[in-house]
């Protein structure tokens, strides 16, 4: 009889499923025709399979993904939540941006953390209306505390039922968040990539970890080195939400907000209604990703 069950990670090249109805993880490999056909399944797969003995089992089938994440491979992720803090670290808003680019090109719901909110004093509130005012218009954001508790039980609410992927620097406190959401997990801090990445014949493996109060979690180091440079030039004006609010309003419908006459975009950072750090980053990756094409460009004709 076929059961339906997620993939929650990989042990020994053999893929570990949990039971929707049972909770129950058993180890199980794929049918030879999956092998045959060149089809691969990832963390975060739907499968039905069958179980051949007590503890273990086959994949028949691999239900159709609803998402996909590329870097690291996960498969029918609800939301990223991206994890960024104002003090111990300031973590700098180009690094932010980022993170934002490469979630909003994987077509992905986005909340932003602001953790360490303590830490914050009361001279330096205006750094926290200054994400509200900017982020919050665009992205849910929740102002979080490991340590006096502040948003956990929002945040907790957030993961709730959903498969969700966590990003974030070295330092924002990501295990603590965790931990403080799911005592349970018992994560050390500073070690959660750590626990995560349980594959054995690969690094870009990760494990899901699962929540008491329901729902899933993994943590994301293909986000971790902020590579943007797959990403299209042309479309990179899409991934900011400020600028496609004003689509078309552009005196050219291929402009891309540089030096064109006629710049909508650029008359709205002029007059402040777009921060221009905003407009600042999406120049500076602009200009990273076409670096990166000329030097691959390059390459390609040293060899030829």
């Amino acid at each position: 009889m076929r059961k339906r069950g997620i993939v929650v990670g990989f042990h020994s090249a053999m893929a570990v499923v949990e039971d929707i109805e049972s909770g129950e993880r058993f180890l199980c490999k794929l049918r030879g025709k999956f092998k045959k056909q060149g089809i691969k399944v990832i963390v975060g797969d739907y499968v039905e399979y069958i179980k051949d003995t007590p503890e273990s089992g086959v994949i028949e089938s691999i239900l159709n993904r609803k998402s996909f994440l590329p870097k690291p491979k996960i498969a029918n992720i609800d939301q990223v939540v991206l994890v960024t803090t104002l003090k111990e670290p300031e973590v700098p808003l180009i690094v932010l941006d980022k993170f934002l680019v490469l979630v909003e090109n994987a077509s992905l719901d986005v909340i932003i953390v602001v953790n360490k909110i303590d830490l914050i004093s009361k001279h330096e509130v205006g750094k926290v209306k200054f994400m509200k005012d900017v982020y919050g218009k665009y992205y849910k954001l929740i102002k979080t505390s490991a340590k006096t508790g502040e948003g956990i039980e929002e945040l907790k609410k957030a993961f709730k039922g959903k498969v969700s992927a966590m990003a974030g620097m070295s330092g924002v406190g990501k295990s603590s968040l965790l931990n403080a959401v799911n005592p349970g997990l018992k994560l050390k801090v500073g070690e959660i990539s750590e626990k995560l990445k349980r594959g054995k014949h690969t690094t870009t493996t990760t494990s899901l970890l699962k929540f008491d109060f329901g729902g899933y979690v993994a943590d994301t180091p293909g986000f971790a080195n902020l590579d943007i440079s797959e990403i299209n030039p042309k479309k990179l004006k899409e991934l900011f939400p400020e600028f496609r609010e004003y689509k078309g309003m552009c005196a050219f419908p291929d402009c891309i907000h540089v030096s064109e006459p006629g710049c909508y975009i650029r008359k709205l950072v002029s007059k402040g209604e777009i921060p221009p750090h905003r407009y600042e980053n999406y120049l500076k990756m602009l200009n990273e990703i076409e670096k990166s094409i000329q030097a691959k460009e390059n390459i390609m004709r040293k060899k030829s």
